[in-house]
């Protein structure tokens, strides 16, 4: 399987994990919008930053 594929199939999850929770639960998602609005950048940013570090780590540690 080459990295392009991979890439895809990568993608391809994270739409079906981000669609989890509107689908389930639309009326508790759009309350979580709402109040993501009101959030001010910097918390915004730290919390995308800790995101990203810890998705980082957790491939570095499965592709070790």
């Amino acid at each position: 399987m080459d990295f392009g594929q991979q890439l895809l199939i990568a993608f391809s999850l994270m739409l079906v994990l981000e669609g989890v929770v509107p689908f389930l639960y639309p009326q508790r998602w759009r309350q979580l919008v709402r109040q993501l609005a009101e959030i001010d950048d910097r918390q915004l940013r730290v919390a995308g930053l800790i995101s990203m570090l810890v998705g980082v780590a957790l491939l570095y540690l499965i592709n070790g």
